[in-house]
């Protein structure tokens, strides 16, 4: 009689479980499927009002661009805009593929900074310690850190330094090549190796480098107006290691790809948080010509006012671009375009990328504060 009770209690008590845990499992998936609800109508809301405002710049001056916008991981916004090159008349597609010049050096920071956590390196240390240039009077004592900073003063022409280094900022491309060096000797490989497997790794398909891309698709670089123009020639050649640099200026991306580089940087995929940390840690603030007072950190600006954005410009002939990432609302914005009007001067080329920063940053306080209210209720 006693075993009986004991299995009775044991049966009610397993019914009472599998019960709960499925009344548990029920609220989860309830919790879940208004999550799915609650974002998919915050998606189409943001989608709805980013739109007319984007386009109202976009289709009034036939920007020749692709814009497009991210958040949470999920498109709101894109419009691709004229053609990759003008004689064929290509269209440009969200798989063009751009030169996105200085946008690349934030590659470059973070290949420094991953061998700085296999301990390769310490960022401190002086670039005199592997490279033979630098072991010069003049050189000797500039640190990687300098380089990542722009803060070295390094100037080859003359071997001179512009100002004692780490006391003021002094934008180097040669800086940047600089480090790129510093990777290939540290790891024994290619600088343009070194990225494809990064790329390979984040799902990256499309992106390449001006040394390695033979393919087609690709945003031919031009001067001048929507009615007259010239190709740029020797694009994309002319950003390999012998000219600008493949860690400076010279890779080629795509706005999906640019996207996912975002998402998976931001969300802790590609650096570790303490050296996420020092990646976006600044050194000096200084007047950007197009991006107003802005610090710089290891390859990425920062804007420290609201919103809060991470962001670089890029500039190689004829081909402007703007990468920014909004992390208070994890939105990601690509523009990149592929012609230039050089005689108006650089501040008239990034007209368009400037007003289409200005109306995404006051979606981003509207967005910030009716989230901040949402989560308070």
């Amino acid at each position: 009689m006693k075993n009986h009770f004991h299995f009775y209690f044991l049966f009610v008590f397993l019914i009472g479980f599998q019960s709960c845990k499925k009344a548990e499992e029920v609220k989860v998936q309830k919790r879940i499927d208004q999550k799915i609800i609650e974002d998919s109508i915050s998606l189409a809301k943001k989608s709805a009002e980013i739109t007319p405002l984007l386009d109202s710049i976009i289709l009034k001056i036939k920007f020749n661009a692709i814009v497009s916008v991210n958040w949470d991981g999920k498109k709101i916004y894109e419009r691709a805009n004229g053609f990759s090159n003008f004689t064929t008349e290509t269209k440009i597609n969200n798989q063009t593929l751009f030169p996105i010049a200085s946008n690349s050096k934030q590659f470059a920071g973070v290949l420094i900074l991953q061998l700085q956590e296999q301990h390769k390196l310490n960022i401190e240390d002086k670039v005199s310690q592997y490279l033979q240039d630098y072991k010069t009077k003049t050189y000797q004592d500039i640190t990687i850190s300098q380089l990542l900073h722009h803060t070295s003063g390094i100037n080859f022409i003359g071997e001179r330094l512009l100002f004692k280094s780490g006391t003021a900022m002094h934008y180097s491309n040669d800086g940047y090549k600089s480090l790129g060096d510093i990777v290939e000797k540290l790891t024994g490989q290619s600088y343009d190796d070194k990225l494809m497997a990064l790329f390979q790794k984040l799902g990256m398909a499309h992106s390449s480098t001006g040394n390695l891309y033979n393919g087609d698709n690709f945003a031919s670089a031009h001067l001048g107006s929507l009615k007259q123009n010239k190709e740029v020639p020797n694009m994309p050649k002319r950003l390999d290691k012998n000219n600008i640099s493949i860690a400076a200026g010279g890779i080629l991306s795509t706005a999906d790809d640019l996207h996912l580089w975002n998402q998976s940087l931001y969300s802790g995929k590609v650096l570790s948080d303490s050296a996420f940390q020092t990646f976006i840690k600044p050194a000096k603030t200084f007047d950007h010509y197009i991006l107003g007072k802005v610090k710089y950190a290891c390859g990425i600006m920062i804007h420290e006012e609201n919103p809060k954005t991470y962001l670089h410009t890029g500039y190689v002939k004829g081909a402007p671009s703007l990468v920014m990432f909004y992390p208070e609302t994890k939105t990601s914005v690509v523009i990149l375009s592929n012609i230039a009007n050089e005689k108006l001067g650089k501040k008239a080329i990034y007209k368009s990328h400037r007003e289409i920063r200005a109306k995404i940053d006051s979606l981003q306080i509207l967005w910030t504060k009716a989230e901040t209210k949402s989560s308070a209720i």
